[in-house]
């Protein structure tokens, strides 16, 4: 038997779908025959007592989830997210320079420096990337700091506002589509598809609109085999240049062509949505944690 600990905050617990899935995960392990308790911020103390730990709220290398991963990593248990994960999937710049070097197809990507924050410069980059562009904050998350520009005086505006918090941003190539994929997976090997269906009038994942009113894309869970070979073998490729761990990769399918967008840690595991055509993939998990092998869903 394994002593497993998940570690969450109570702002996770506060969405049913994710409360239900921690249920789930709770419920794979005591049938595989392993004890899995709840962890949050007061207990800490008790992570000693723990033989795998699983985390389930919002990771950054500032906050608490990176305290937790180090500290089990440090301790020899095994952990998901990884530190190492945390620290390039929640740095875009890092991830973009990791998906580089392994030849990973993603949107034309400029990386800015604070002193290249002007409107001169603005106007280069819209000459070299088309208008609009996207701007990114490395720690972009949920849609957050990623904005789209035409005008290279609110490039500055919006370029300054992302500097608050980092020496560097990334203009990107603008890609419209109606949706995004997104392959979580593990290890390796994949375990669950969606596709993440933009809200109307939107480009975002989360659509962030001017008159202050907000819209969330759908999700949509198609049949696995409705999913072509190469958008699989894609997100693959891009989460083996990261590392060996748990991961949403986001890939764009315009005209043919692949674009992966993000490599995420930490990846939503929500029933009702990541689980429909993979109901194993909480069982999945807890065989990693607990050391064991396990399948994909091809």
């Amino acid at each position: 038997m394994t002593n497993i600990a998940i570690f969450t905050e109570r702002y996770t617990i506060s969405r049913s779908p994710e409360l239900t899935a921690l249920s789930n995960f709770r419920l794979a392990a005591f049938e595989m025959g392993h004890q899995l308790d709840f962890l949050f911020r007061n207990d800490l103390q008790l992570l000693s007592n723990y033989d795998a730990i699983l985390i389930r709220a919002l990771t950054d290398p500032m906050n608490l989830t990176y305290v937790v991963s180090r500290l089990s990593e440090m301790r020899e248990k095994r952990v998901l997210d990884d530190p190492r994960s945390i620290m390039i999937c929640c740095d875009k710049v890092n991830m973009y320079q990791h998906l580089k070097v392994a030849g990973i197809p993603f949107p034309e990507t400029i990386f800015i420096d604070a002193d290249e924050i002007s409107s001169d410069n603005g106007r280069e980059i819209f000459e070299h990337l088309g208008v609009p562009v996207v701007l990114k904050a490395p720690e972009s998350s949920f849609s957050a700091k990623v904005e789209r520009t035409s005008d290279p005086e609110e490039f500055v505006k919006i370029g300054k506002r992302f500097l608050r918090r980092t020496d560097r941003i990334m203009a990107q190539q603008y890609i419209p589509s109606e949706f995004d994929w997104r392959v979580v997976t593990l290890a390796g090997k994949p375990l669950a598809v969606v596709k993440y269906v933009m809200p109307r009038g939107g480009w975002r994942i989360y659509d962030r609109r001017e008159d202050g009113k907000s819209t969330i894309c759908t999700v949509e869970t198609p049949p696995i085999a409705e999913v072509s070979d190469e958008i699989i073998s894609l997100a693959l490729s891009a989460s083996r240049a990261i590392g060996n761990g748990l991961y949403g990769v986001d890939i764009k399918e315009v005209g043919g062509e692949l674009y992966v967008i993000e490599v995420n840690d930490n990846p939503n595991i929500d029933a009702g949505f990541e689980d429909v055509t993979n109901p194993d993939i909480y069982s999945s998990v807890i065989r990693y944690l607990v050391g064991d092998d396990f399948d994909g869903i091809i």
